[in-house]
């Protein structure tokens, strides 16, 4: 049986292709232990998953077991590597450090008319002299290109500071960034929750938002994979919560406004819109239809402890509006002045 030296003299011809040295003397050769007619031999690789491993050892044993025969089928390896070194974490290069306040508007359910009350919340913002942007982060079903007009922009990039940022749009006084300006608007969007988050990250972070006072950010309906990409992405000042007098509408705002005040979000909740609150026929201005019950999300707010921020109703202009690129805002001075309103305790809340 061969003795420890004579092993080692063996073993200084196994060569580390990359270090350039023999496994003996740049210590890759950890211990050497016989027992018996048993040889144990440890290789201790400094580099973690080091890429020459198995051809090492399988030199290693290919050469002992030419030389001493009776090595054979009792020539055994431990392999250690150190263990993978933690990257620091890199820091994001992004355009959102000049945002005053960002501002999520969300809602539980589908079709309550989030995406409007947050179209025509940027563009009041705006008139008020706010310097105000638009996320559209409904990844699945964009609708602020439409809203503001833009539908056919095509976004550039310009180089800030060394980093590429893509230009949004602008409407009314409002930067707009949505995945509709990426997309075939005749085509559906199946993306699967991780690739939904990645591209809204791209949105978040390589928009050219510049200096913002304010960052509204149209979520989904409901309460998954977006809503926590977003909070992971960015510090939110507050949510808003959209919902109409239904009470099917209200069972889903309950649940919104428990995501957001969660322990491990704890986003503080602004207030409650109404949307949808009445019926006013533009001939009638003093007459009210309660075709979705009345006072829904105002008992809500009440119940919950949060503020009414305000009770928009139905009209004919903000739909057309919203169909022709122009919020309702913009266009009747009701609702103008209903916006104007809950801008202002927006406003005074984040103070």
């Amino acid at each position: 049986m061969a003795d420890k030296k004579q092993i080692q003299e063996v073993l200084k011809e196994v060569i580390h292709p990359e270090l350039g040295s023999d496994i003996l003397s740049n210590g890759i050769i950890e211990t050497i232990e016989i027992k018996e007619e048993r040889v144990t031999i440890t290789l201790n690789f400094p580099k973690s998953r080091d890429p020459f491993t198995n051809s090492i050892k399988k030199q290693a044993k290919e050469l002992l077991t030419s030389r001493y025969t009776e090595l054979a089928g009792n020539l055994f390896f431990v392999i250690k590597e150190a263990a993978p070194k933690k990257e620091e974490p890199k820091e994001q290069k992004t355009d959102t450090k000049k945002i005053a306040q960002i501002i999520a508007v969300a809602s539980g359910k589908g079709g309550v008319g989030k995406s409007t009350v947050t179209s025509n919340l940027a563009v009041t913002m705006a008139k008020m002299g706010y310097a105000v942007g638009v996320l559209d982060a409904d990844i699945y079903g964009p609708s602020q290109a439409k809203m503001f007009g833009v539908e056919d922009y095509k976004p550039g990039v310009e180089v800030v500071d060394s980093v590429e940022l893509i230009v949004p749009a602008e409407a009314h006084g409002v930067k707009v960034m949505s995945i509709a300006f990426f997309i075939n608007s005749d085509d559906a969007l199946i993306w699967r929750g991780p690739m939904a988050t990645n591209a809204l990250k791209q949105l978040i972070h390589q928009t050219q938002w510049g200096e913002l006072d304010y960052l509204l950010i149209d979520l989904p309906p409901g309460t998954g994979d977006i809503h926590l990409g977003i909070l992971q992405e960015l510090q939110l000042n507050g949510a808003i919560i959209v919902s109409t007098p239904q009470q099917v509408a209200i069972a889903d705002a309950i649940r919104g406004i428990k995501m957001f005040n969660s322990p491990k979000i704890d986003v503080p909740i602004l207030g409650i819109v109404e949307n949808m609150a009445w019926f006013t026929p533009e001939e009638l201005p003093n007459n009210r239809y309660y075709i979705f019950g009345k006072d829904g999300a105002a008992k809500l707010a009440k119940e919950s402890n949060l503020d009414l921020l305000g009770q928009i109703p139905i009209t004919m202009g903000v739909m057309e509006g919203g169909e022709s690129g122009k919020p309702g805002s913009l266009m009747i001075s009701t609702i103008n002045n209903s916006y104007s309103d809950i801008v202002k305790k927006v406003v005074n809340k984040l103070k």
